[in-house]
């Protein structure tokens, strides 16, 4: 199975914006500009749709988890705060906080923590943060 997100530029790094869509037009062409990723201006950014990924991520591997153990959640919540910071002449991702908050029925805490670790393992997203990346650049004429 492959899935796909996609993003377009036109512009120089200030002024240019540029444009996120998804395989299944959850998002479709939705704007982005270097304002909305360090500033305040309406648009979204990588490291928020990386959050989103992995807090979704996350919750399926979690309920998964908790399924195998014959629980099932009344209500499941989960963050993934991405934190961008300065890296030399750059940016880079310096941390990232997963939480998850949770009401499951007949579960005590000891159960709750182990249960969500190993979510957390599991997690395909989780994982990518230490996956070697494969990467392609072809120039356009």
């Amino acid at each position: 199975m492959k899935r796909f997100g996609s993003a377009a530029w036109s512009g120089s790094l200030r002024e240019g914006k540029g444009s996120v869509s998804t395989e299944s037009h959850a998002m479709d062409s939705y704007p982005y500009t270097f304002f909305s990723r360090y500033g305040e201006k309406p648009g979204t950014n990588p490291e928020e749709l990386l959050g989103a990924a992995h807090a979704a991520c996350f919750a399926m591997s979690f309920v998964r988890m908790l399924g195998i153990a014959h629980l099932e959640p009344e209500q499941l919540d989960s963050k993934s705060e991405v934190v961008i910071g300065k890296d030399g002449d750059g940016f880079a991702i310096t941390s990232v906080h997963l939480s998850v908050a949770a009401k499951i029925p007949g579960i005590d805490e000891g159960r709750f923590q182990s249960i969500a670790m190993k979510a957390k393992a599991g997690c395909p997203v989780s994982k990518l943060m230490n996956m070697n990346i494969s990467f392609e650049a072809r120039l356009l004429s």
